[in-house]
């Protein structure tokens, strides 16, 4: 666990040092923002409801950008091989590096909690569905950065793991739609797998441990086929 968390730092720390992530800090709040105000004059509802809507289909463009130098970069100027000889479990380095994006979406979201103080300083929202949508942007924002790890760990280039993680989450998000073609045998199968449909039941203040299971699930297999892919480039 010491590895991990001295990777997470090293790893975070880089994020800092790149004047992208301040751009990538400043234009999600920018959007998030402007949409916050935008369905607020409109709907005229003290909720975030909406905004949670909008932030997930932000987030599946902002997850594969955070994550996909995690291990492309490493590979690109090989450094990769630095850490892969270090005394150092192949699990370590996939975690410590999807735990400093993971640490780096969180700072993302912290300014954004002024929007829940705003609508309880004028007006009267329901909080629970407002504590569970954070838990489920949270969750799928896990989920997609244990995605963009994977993708970023089977390239040497960031940009090609990078749409990768947009195609893979794509995949993911609108695998319900199959359903529809699919017959009602596997109608609920592919519901299951489909990102949307978790995370809508939460923004609507549904807490059901069969949506945390799922996202905490896909996390922990991406992690792992990350983790097999890097242990692959030992016998390369």
């Amino acid at each position: 666990m010491r590895n991990t968390l001295t990777i997470a730092r090293r790893e975070l720390s880089a994020y800092f040092i790149s004047p992208v992530a301040y751009v990538v800090i400043a234009g999600f709040l920018i959007i998030a923002g402007y949409f916050f105000t935008l369905i607020l004059f409109y709907s005229r509802e003290a909720t975030l409801r909406y905004l949670f809507s909008n932030l997930t289909t932000i987030l599946i463009f902002v997850a594969p950008v955070l994550s996909m130098r995690l291990l492309a970069e490493e590979q690109r100027s090989g450094t990769i091989e630095l850490l892969l000889t270090a005394p150092v479990r192949d699990w370590e380095v996939v975690l410590g590096k999807w735990t400093a994006a993971f640490v780096f979406w969180l700072i993302m979201l912290i300014p954004t909690a002024v929007y829940p103080i705003l609508l309880n300083r004028y007006g009267d929202p329901d909080i629970i569905p407002i504590v569970t949508g954070y838990l489920g942007i949270i969750l799928l924002g896990g989920t997609l950065l244990a995605l963009g790890t994977l993708t970023s760990a089977m390239t040497q280039n960031q940009i090609v793991a990078a749409v990768l993680g947009v195609g893979l989450t794509l995949l993911l998000w609108l695998i319900g739609a199959a359903g529809d073609f699919a017959g009602p045998a596997l109608s609920g199968f592919f519901q299951y797998l489909a990102l949307g449909t978790h995370f809508s039941d939460l923004a609507r203040g549904i807490v059901d441990t069969k949506n945390i299971v799922y996202y905490l699930s896909v996390t922990v297999a991406a992690l792992f086929l990350a983790t097999r892919v890097l242990e692959s480039r030992r016998w390369r």
